[in-house]
């Protein structure tokens, strides 16, 4: 079973850029995508529906802004909107899917950088979604978290570790929450796999960062330890254009 998690940036603008195709032809099982930035009302077919799988989308209270999708060749047991904290709902940041075998969340986590209050709610949505993962796999769900994590966890994660300690998505408070998340019984899964850096997800669009490989890794596929034996290929796929970000996926058996 393959996954993939994909920050579109805009899914109708990859659509206009000629990189949906690749969504269409692509063999995964399960496709999260992330930053939407659409209503459900406001897409094309061709987006809303791909043959072969159920279609499910948030709906921020905002157009144009946020929004995550889910795409499924398998028909999910249960689907929510929320992690359980209505403080966060109105942005449309989650779809929690319940299969018969896991927990999936597909999730864009807030951007801190914005003002003081965004890095506070970015600390806060991440506090609060840790609670709900520790409470699950406490009860011996198999959980798995993908999205923008808006976070590079280590200073391999990211090509100038350096000059970016004093900003958001770098920060020690936020980087150790990724240390309080794994230490939870929690995998990063391209870890498991892969110990190299120069491994990104997100480049910066206005300086051209990504034909130099001066990016970051914020996009993760993590899982609870009881589905490590299942997990056989965790990777990025920094060839898929179309966004300042590019796929990221993981093959379990």
């Amino acid at each position: 079973m393959e996954l993939l998690s994909w920050n579109v940036n805009g899914v109708r603008a990859v659509n206009k850029k000629g990189y949906w195709d690749w969504v269409y032809q692509n063999k995964a099982d399960i496709i999260c995508l992330q930053e939407t930035k659409a209503w459900e009302e406001q897409l094309p077919e061709k987006i809303k529906k791909i043959p072969g799988f159920r279609s499910y989308f948030s709906k921020p209270e905002r157009k144009g802004y946020s929004g995550v999708a889910l795409y499924s060749r398998l028909e999910p047991l249960e689907i929510n909107y929320s992690f359980g904290d209505r403080r966060f709902d109105n942005e449309g940041r989650v779809i929690f899917a319940r299969f018969s075998d896991f927990v999936l969340f597909n999730i864009y986590f807030p951007n801190g950088k914005a003002s003081k209050e965004r890095l506070r709610y970015k600390m806060e949505f991440y506090e609060s979604f840790l609670e709900k993962a520790k409470e699950l796999k406490d009860k011996g769900e198999k959980v798995i978290i993908c999205g923008d994590v808006n976070t590079a966890h280590r200073e391999i994660d990211l090509a100038r570790p350096k000059e970016n300690e004093k900003t958001s998505g770098f920060l020690p408070e936020e980087r150790e929450w990724i240390d309080r998340l794994l230490g939870a019984g929690f995998i990063d899964t391209f870890r498991v796999f892969t110990q190299e850096g120069e491994n990104y997800s997100w480049w910066d669009l206005k300086t051209r960062a990504r034909e130099r490989n001066v990016g970051w890794r914020i996009d993760y596929f993590i899982v609870s330890e009881n589905l490590k034996e299942k997990l056989e290929d965790a990777f990025i796929l920094p060839e898929i254009y179309g966004s300042d970000h590019c796929p990221v996926g993981i093959t379990l058996s």
